[in-house]
């Protein structure tokens, strides 16, 4: 505890004094928010009210009428949020709490709620700054410091948060507390790489320095534009878009987060997969999961979470929230009966883990993609989905040589990556995607005849490939600070004992 306490105060007092220099920047309401874009030609975001306002206007124009909320959408984004949560607690701890041996299973759900619930608090602090508010293509900037600014004053109400049409707008509260839980699940989600092994007090400094340097400036590059609004014309487009993150910027889709979150929590996990080293007799001794009914009832519940996952990111309570929505529930189940032919196929039985992994495959595979590609399409990469993350988790895994403990890169690093290059293949108008919306068509003048399957989806590798270093980078550095300051491991002594009792001083299991 006093080891516990210690790394916390060290955590604490860094980020701290990077508080109290963010602090000396002026503060003022951020331009821009942004999340994933259901089907425009570069992703679509949500942005604060009057993006516009970075537009000189006519000095004699009557001032524009304040926009005001629709309680639909309001209403299904605060379902939504409540929806993400369900997916990471209890959902994501028992799916992979149920994994472990069970003298692990309660240190995996205390690593994973606490885990998330640090993320929760970083991201109101700092987090939701860095990354949905105007600074350069690669960090947010420091307007909403401890969310200052999201009273409007002027206005005596709460600052708003543009969706992905023109003139509709969400309370930016609700915006920014969706976005905190899709930034707690990220990091809670590299937890399986490592599980059984790792001191808790070194979980949590490695997080809170990975989710500053990498998952933030890539939600940054990846979703961050200035809002439909700003768009007022043709002439203003080159200098809108120059504002938005380096990745949107490209052209890159992520409806949901198939970069942002599976694919730049997949490598986090493979870096420390091999720092943290393999488990205490990896290969030699038994390390089957403790509980696969645990495991079936978390996988099914990420299923039910998955809907405020994927459709909340349209934003609003619309076709392409429609869309997304019977994505989901599609590819998840095409990926499900995929992994079950390829078990039948390769061990002569399907078996429940592989239902229950053949589930995630789908849903993260399919999140990139849900709101911007066609039914048939969701399907086929769901389908897709299925089999690769199969090989993902059995044939790569032996290649890498890694003890990835829950295969979060076979089953995230592979599925994101898959569906986010498919992504731009069935995004197109010709196989049944909604390509290019009309917003965009009205500020750009593209149309859906300019839609090229090869140049999008050398824009989704490029999206990949930053991702991938990115977080690659950032994660060997963080545990290497971490290493050297509080250490990666327990004991070998503890490890055999077990993390419930080591590390928590209880047990999943009185017997």
């Amino acid at each position: 505890m006093k080891k516990l306490l210690a790394s916390l105060a060290l955590g604490l007092s860094l980020l701290t004094s990077g508080v109290a220099v963010m602090a000396q920047a002026p503060a003022a309401a951020p331009a821009a928010t942004s999340v994933a874009a259901p089907a425009e030609a570069k992703p679509a975001a949500a942005a604060a009210t009057a993006p516009a306002a970075a537009v000189a206007a006519p000095a004699e124009a009557a001032a524009a009428p304040a926009l005001v909320p629709n309680k639909g959408d309001t209403a299904w984004m605060m379902t939504s949020t409540i929806l993400v949560i369900l997916m990471v607690v209890p959902g994501l701890a028992l799916f992979y709490g149920g994994l472990v041996r069970s003298k692990n299973m309660l240190s995996v759900l205390m690593q994973v709620m606490v885990t998330f619930s640090l993320i929760v608090v970083l991201w109101f602090i700092y987090g939701y700054s860095l990354a949905f508010t105007e600074g350069n293509a690669y960090f947010g900037g420091f307007d909403r410091l401890f969310m200052a600014g999201i009273w409007d004053n002027a206005a005596g109400t709460f600052a708003n948060a543009a969706t992905f049409s023109k003139g509709v707008v969400l309370p930016e509260i609700v915006f920014a507390a969706f976005q905190a839980t899709f930034a707690g699940i990220t990091c809670a989600l590299i937890v399986g790489a490592f599980a059984e092994r790792m001191k808790f007090s070194a979980v949590l400094l490695f997080m809170a320095i990975w989710f500053t340097f990498s998952y933030a400036p890539i939600a940054h590059m990846v979703w961050f534009w200035m809002g439909p609004d700003a768009y007022t014309g043709k002439e203003v487009v080159d200098a809108m878009n120059a504002k938005g993150g380096y990745l949107w910027q490209s052209g890159a889709l992520d409806f949901a987060g198939g970069t942002v979150v599976h694919i730049n929590a997949a490598v986090a996990g493979l870096v420390g997969a091999y720092m943290v080293g393999k488990r205490i007799g990896y290969g030699k001794e038994a390390m089957a999961p403790h509980s696969l009914t645990l495991t079936m009832v978390g996988s099914a519940l990420l299923w039910v979470g998955w809907f405020g996952f994927n459709a909340g990111s349209a934003l609003e309570a619309n076709g392409f929230a429609a869309l997304a929505f019977i994505n989901t529930l599609g590819a998840t189940a095409a990926a499900v009966l995929a992994w079950c032919v390829g078990e039948a196929l390769m061990r002569g039985k399907a078996s429940m883990l592989g239902a229950a992994s053949g589930a995630v495959a789908g849903l993260v595979a399919i999140t990139p993609a849900a709101g911007n590609v066609g039914i048939g399409g969701g399907l086929i990469i769901g389908f897709i989905a299925g089999f690769a993350c199969l090989w993902g988790v059995n044939g790569l895994k032996k290649m890498l040589g890694a003890d990835d403990s829950l295969d979060v890169f076979g089953v995230h690093g592979i599925g994101g990556i898959l569906g986010a290059l498919l992504t731009g293949v069935f995004n197109s108008p010709s196989l049944g995607g909604p390509g290019f919306v009309a917003d965009w068509v009205t500020a750009t003048g593209v149309t859906a005849a300019d839609y090229s399957i090869v140049s999008q989806v050398w824009i989704q590798a490029k999206a990949v490939f930053i991702t991938v270093v990115w977080s690659g980078v950032v994660s060997f550095v963080a545990y290497k600070v971490v290493d050297l300051t509080i250490g990666l491991r327990v004991s070998e002594e503890d490890e055999r004992e077990g993390l419930d009792i080591t590390s928590h001083g209880e047990t999943a299991y009185n017997r």
